[in-house]
């Protein structure tokens, strides 16, 4: 009995002790600033940017994935194949442009460096508060374990977005914690990453629009299983970039002239079929803005196209067609178009948004909070102290029980 009551104690002293460090974990890498975040108003001026105004009918969209994952040196991998692998999985389905964005770990092109871009996924955090690092020059391993408030996830884009050519926030749908009221304060990225689930309406994205957070949209496979049909090519991007290079896809991305896609799994697991039907999807033939109205042409009748403004609403809608017009009032703050096709495809297109040309290049918005020092020393000090009592009970459990 005293060996089995010694065994005992040695247990709990052990399960008492390892949820000691990872709290001690969660509190040491909590530090943050601490923000005053300003409201912003809706998009408003006589002017309407136009993302696409630097679009050309002549000129070819490639396809791009942007959020992939290979095997990586060590023991945390997330998927079983190679970046060769990988490459030659996403290029029998048209793709131009791939990229490689593993956790924290910039991954090199798997044989041109030409086409090397400097791209990872930042955040092992437990809720999933991810975002897509491009150009940086080494990885920024710190990170929030519990991002839950909002200035602990305002303090990783401003880091992020310091030493980095873009920050694209991943998957808010799937971002535990992240609230709407959140997404209405949040700035300092370019990109939001359309939501990956069953959803076709991107809600978080229209409630970051229309609190005044510009930013474009990317679609991407998030490839974890490139062996899976259902699991590749069923998201992606088409760019008007010169070249594959990064500069050029740098250029792109923050200009704007591009637009994103979900994509049916043709065959439910025919890879033939997939391989096929991927070779004669709909795609945008014209688009832009003239005297005031958005209008976009497709290739193909779509069962519907939708104009999104202002908290979500529908400020047009047009059934079996392959085109759309609509002229702006003075009151629609932002629009963007989504078309829907007859076997599930659905597009994307960046959104338009009012501002005012002669102060401003565009209608983003970054330096839209401040640094509250009181409250920052304050939720710094109460960690500490958090900190201080958390070692003093480890040491107690370890060595006084």
């Amino acid at each position: 009995m005293h060996i089995l009551r010694k065994i005992a104690v040695i247990l709990l002293k052990t399960v008492a002790s390892l949820l000691l460090i990872a709290m001690l974990a969660m509190v040491v890498t909590g530090i943050s600033l601490v923000y005053r975040f300003h409201k912003l108003t809706a998009f408003e001026g006589p002017d309407i940017f136009n993302p696409y105004r630097n679009f050309k009918k002549e000129a070819p969209w490639k396809r791009a994935n942007f959020h992939t994952h290979t095997k990586v040196d060590g023991i945390f991998n997330e998927c079983d194949h190679t970046p060769e692998q990988v490459y030659q999985a996403l290029k029998q389905f048209n793709y131009d442009i791939v990229t490689f964005s593993n956790h924290n770990q910039i991954t090199n092109h798997p044989f041109d460096p030409k086409l090397q871009v400097n791209l990872y996924e930042h955040g092992y955090n437990l809720l999933k508060y991810h975002k897509l690092v491009f150009g940086s020059d080494k990885v920024n391993l710190f990170d929030n374990l519990l991002p839950i408030f909002t200035f602990q996830k305002q303090f990783q884009l401003d880091y992020l977005r310091d030493n980095s050519d873009i920050v694209v926030l991943n998957h808010p749908l799937r971002t535990t914690a992240l609230s709407i009221s959140q997404m209405q304060r949040l700035s300092g990225y370019q990109i939001i990453e359309l939501d990956s689930g069953k959803s076709t309406e991107n809600g978080y994205w229209d409630v970051a629009l229309s609190a005044g957070r510009y930013s474009f949209a990317l679609a991407n496979d998030d490839l974890h299983y490139p062996d899976r049909s259902r699991a590749i090519a069923v998201r992606c991007n088409f760019l008007q970039t010169q070249s594959e290079s990064y500069q050029d896809i740098k250029n792109t991305l923050l200009d704007g002239c591009y637009y994103s896609m979900r994509i049916p799994d043709y065959g439910n697991g025919e890879w033939s079929t997939k391989i096929e039907k991927n070779k004669t999807i709909p795609y945008v033939k014209n688009i832009g803005l003239k005297d005031g109205a958005v209008y976009i042409a497709l290739s193909q009748r779509a069962d519907s196209i939708k104009v999104t403004g202002q908290n979500c609403a529908t400020l047009s809608l047009a059934v079996a067609t392959d085109s759309l017009g609509y002229k702006m009032l003075p009151t629609d703050s932002y629009s963007r178009f989504t078309a829907y096709f007859p076997e599930g495809e659905v597009i994307y297109s960046n959104p338009f948004a009012r501002y005012d040309a002669a102060t401003c290049v565009s209608p983003f918005r970054t330096d839209t909070h401040s640094v509250d020092m009181t409250l920052t020393l304050l939720y710094n000090f109460i960690l500490f102290g958090i900190f201080t009592a958390l070692c003093v009970t480890l040491y107690k459990t370890i060595f006084v029980w």
